[in-house]
């Protein structure tokens, strides 16, 4: 195992660490400043560095702030934790927002400094797995046997040019299946043209996919080549075929039929050399039993039919997209990449993912810009992934009641406070709301309550209070505005609280 790193100016600080370090069989090597030691990191290299870095914060040879800069230019994997006062905020934050994994006030309880100091190894050890893995699949991810199923598949095809049905849920990841499909086949040095039918108006559609001449209808200034004549040589990709108008389905049919087609308002003939595969999240099935997709055209697009699995049947695979999405959203916002707990991820391994793949990618890309350490812990998931947490947790006491309950959905912006079983009259009275008819089960809501405020005391915090209270002021201030479709004074009144105090706490809890 790598060494741990530790640079201070201060001879005792080193030596106590060192000491308790040695202790728990952990190896060390120390350094008076930070020139010392980026002169080591020279003559060790990126391979033999630290498995984890300490560093006091104000040293007379240099900051350890910069020491934090530099370093992460070199390792950004590398958990720095920096020795600071406990009163300086600004150091503290300047910490985080430079990377570092953790920062440890000065004077430091010994036995808690060893701890740190061990989860920032193990943090280290899992981080340099996860990277390994991600350097061997940058490509597609899925180690769950239907994905496997899907590569396979991917394989298989490589070297056709059939066309190509993708089916599975929105947000699945059917485009990147499509462009894995285009980027091993034959026509890999051809174009990728994706179009997503259901986005474009019906009266361009027509236009996007062929193209029109110069004057073919008002506005039409000069020639245009549409998709087809774009992917010339490579693969147009008709992204949720379902939805495209019935009148275009016989244009693509007749394409699909002998490869040729008429731009709009043209009279010759256009050969087109293109592979196409088509994807839809509906049941084309159904539509054709309804008569609004042809049934002709189906039976040419379904020759051979890929179905992707969505996120909830591959629950294996979200650690590791998880981690993929966290590195990808840091270098898109330029910061450093943020890492997750192993607890954090067994919380988000459980959660549905209605929105699937594109939705752990947006929840990722939230965390990297909301999560408010290096380190993700459980309670700073979204609000939608805490309150499925909530359900499951009170599930068991729902199951275990004799009387019949309505079990809450939680909409997106979180977890919903209710009461214990509602009478029905008085659920249906609220004015159409998404969840107004909704009833929260017995007490589930004070057991989340009771979870939420252990996991902020165990933290260390030292303000519960006014954060549970501005959380719970904030969610029934929030709830009785849906209830009144926006009108405060009403609110207030159901709240029974007066206007002027609905009115300065939305001002104080920022909900304006």
């Amino acid at each position: 195992m790598k060494p741990i790193w530790i640079v201070d100016d201060d001879q005792s600080i080193r030596f106590v660490l060192e000491k308790a370090l040695l202790r728990e069989g952990l190896a060390t090597r120390s350094f008076t400043s930070p020139k010392e030691l980026l002169s080591a990191l020279d003559v060790a290299g990126d391979d033999d560095g630290p498995q984890v870095l300490v560093s006091d914060i104000r040293m007379p040879g240099g900051s350890g702030l910069d020491l934090l800069e530099k370093v992460k230019a070199r390792l950004p994997g590398l958990p720095v934790i920096i020795m600071t006062a406990f009163s300086d905020l600004d150091s503290a934050v300047s910490a985080f927002q430079g990377g570092a994994f953790e920062y440890l006030p000065k004077p430091f309880d010994l036995p808690k400094a060893v701890e740190l100091i061990r989860r920032a190894v193990q943090e280290s050890q899992r981080e340099q797995v996860a990277e390994d893995r991600m350097s061997e699949t940058p490509e597609m991810l899925g180690q769950a046997p239907a994905m496997q199923d899907v590569f396979r598949a991917i394989g298989r095809l490589s070297q056709s040019n059939v066309t190509v049905m993708i089916t599975g849920e929105s947000g699945s990841g059917k485009e990147l299946v499509a462009r894995a499909l285009h980027k091993h086949s034959t026509r890999a040095s051809g174009p990728f043209i994706a179009i997503n039918t259901a986005a474009i108006p019906k009266e361009l559609l027509e236009s996007e996919l062929f193209g029109h001449e110069r004057g073919a209808f008002t506005g039409a200034q000069s020639m245009r080549r549409g998709r087809f004549e774009q992917a010339e040589g490579g693969t147009l990709f008709l992204d949720e075929i379902g939805d495209m108008p019935f009148d275009l389905q016989t244009r693509l049919l007749r394409v699909l039929s002998d490869g040729h087609f008429y731009r709009v308002g043209g009279h010759s003939a256009i050969k087109a050399h293109v592979r196409v595969i088509a994807a839809t999240h509906q049941d084309l099935e159904r539509r054709v039993k309804d008569g609004v997709f042809r049934e002709d055209l189906f039976h040419r697009l379904n020759v051979i039919r890929l179905r992707l699995p969505a996120l909830r049947e591959r629950g294996e695979d979200v650690p590791a997209l998880a981690r993929h999405f966290l590195q990808q959203s840091a270098k898109q916002l330029g910061v450093e990449p943020k890492r997750i707990a192993d607890a954090a991820l067994a919380q988000l391994a459980q959660f549905e993912f209605p929105g699937n793949v594109r939705q752990l990618e947006n929840i990722c890309h939230w965390l990297t810009v909301m999560a408010p350490a290096q380190v993700i812990e459980v309670k700073d998931l979204p609000p939608e992934v805490l309150a499925s947490r909530m359900a499951r947790e009170s599930a068991p006491a729902s199951a275990a009641s004799s009387e019949p309950i309505l079990i809450a959905a939680a909409p997106a912006q979180g977890p919903q406070l209710g009461t214990d079983r509602p009478e029905p009259a008085a659920a249906a009275a609220t004015n159409g709301s998404a969840w107004s008819a909704l009833a929260a089960v017995g007490n589930a809501w004070e057991t989340g309550l009771e979870a939420e405020a252990l996991s902020l005391l165990a933290a260390g915090n030292t303000d519960v209070w006014d954060v549970l209270s501005k959380r719970f002021e904030s969610k029934l201030i929030q709830t009785a505005l849906t209830n009144t479709r926006g009108r405060r004074i009403e609110a207030a009144m159901k709240l029974g609280i007066g206007r002027n105090t609905i009115t300065r706490k939305i001002q104080e809890l920022g909900l304006e």
